[in-house]
């Protein structure tokens, strides 16, 4: 009986010491995670206040015509980590308040308009004013200096740009950042965004862009359209005129036609042509005439294989269907081709 009390009583101390040794070892544990997670806060305080006076200094050298060309392109890489950093994001209405920054871009923008017509653009030159473009995305996608951006009527500045139809690199790439610098302002669906544009000409410019571009281009340039289709005011101005409509239809075909069967429209330009058509077809009109005119390549059946991971847009293109050719019923193999397109 002794020696089993002994042996309790050792159990109870070791038992003890063990809970005592696994107690201090979650605290240690604790307090060691709470110091690295304090020292990562003071990184990134650290980093903002950098980050932040880096800012204001760049921003002053905008101004200078010396030190303009660097300092907007180490500003736009920093602006363009907005999305992912908080600090950055809240930075942006700087450039539009700074006196004299936007007037630079300005300057910038109009430099090399001796240069687009003949065509006659270097790389160089066009990578300096895609990085001034790309500061103007950034103003144009933030909340509090997007309509300030279209007030001062700044997107007309792109224009000449996008009526480009040179398919040289220096182009292409002046094209995709103006065209970016539009995707920004339609992206959020304001409708003060598309009442100010749509009285330009970003209709045929968009067209233009659509038929010139490369894949990229044309994707963002199907976006911009679109995005104007999403709103009753823009679905009626390019539906109100025969005009307008016949010239985005055979826009919107065009490039569904590739000149290499091998080499069919990207995913991502596929939807947003489709969204297009879908759009269109909700007017009674465009619909009628689209029963003539809908490319017969989103009638086969091979279409369906495109969206095997994409039931979202396999499903915008059963609606286009359905609303162009009637509620026929539109049934489908189990591997998700289109057996028959119109039964009955």
């Amino acid at each position: 009986m002794a020696n089993l009390a002994q042996g309790a009583a050792v159990n109870r101390r070791f038992g003890f010491l063990e809970n005592s040794n696994g107690n201090a070892a979650a605290v240690n544990a604790a307090a060691a995670a709470a110091l690295q997670q304090q020292q990562q806060q003071q990184q990134t305080l650290n980093r903002d206040n950098r980050d932040r006076k880096a800012v204001e200094q760049l921003l002053v050298e905008i101004t200078d015509r010396d030190l303009r060309e660097n300092a907007i392109y180490v500003l736009s890489k920093l602006f363009g980590q907005a999305a992912k950093r908080d600090v950055i994001h809240e930075m942006i209405p700087l450039l539009w308040h700074s006196v004299g920054c936007i007037a630079a871009l300005l300057q910038e923008i109009v430099s090399i308009y001796p240069y687009l017509l003949p065509p006659n653009l270097s790389v160089g030159a066009s990578n300096r004013v895609s990085n001034a473009l790309a500061l103007l995305q950034s103003v144009a996608s933030h909340k509090d200096t997007r309509l300030p951006f279209l007030n001062a009527h700044i997107p007309l500045y792109l224009y000449p740009f996008l009526n480009t139809t040179s398919k040289t690199k220096p182009f292409e790439y002046l094209r995709l950042t103006s065209l970016g610098v539009i995707g920004a302002l339609v992206k959020d669906d304001d409708i003060e965004v598309i009442n100010f544009l749509l009285p330009t000409e970003i209709i045929p410019l968009s067209l233009r862009a659509m038929e010139a571009g490369d894949e990229l281009s044309k994707t963002v340039a199907t976006f911009i359209l679109q995005k104007i289709l999403m709103h009753d005011v823009g679905l009626e101005y390019i539906t109100h005129a025969p005009e307008r409509f016949y010239a985005v239809g055979q826009v919107l075909a065009k490039m569904l036609t590739s000149p290499n069967p091998e080499q069919p429209p990207s995913i991502r330009l596929l939807k947003n042509i489709i969204r297009c058509y879908l759009r269109l077809s909700v007017n009674p009109r465009a619909c009628e005439a689209l029963r003539d005119c809908l490319p017969g390549i989103l009638r086969e059946p091979a279409i369906s294989q495109y969206f095997r991971d994409d039931q979202g847009c396999l499903s915008s293109l059963q609606q286009l269907l359905r609303n162009v050719y009637g509620a026929r019923k539109l049934s489908f193999q189990s591997g998700g081709g289109l057996e028959h397109l119109f039964a009955g």
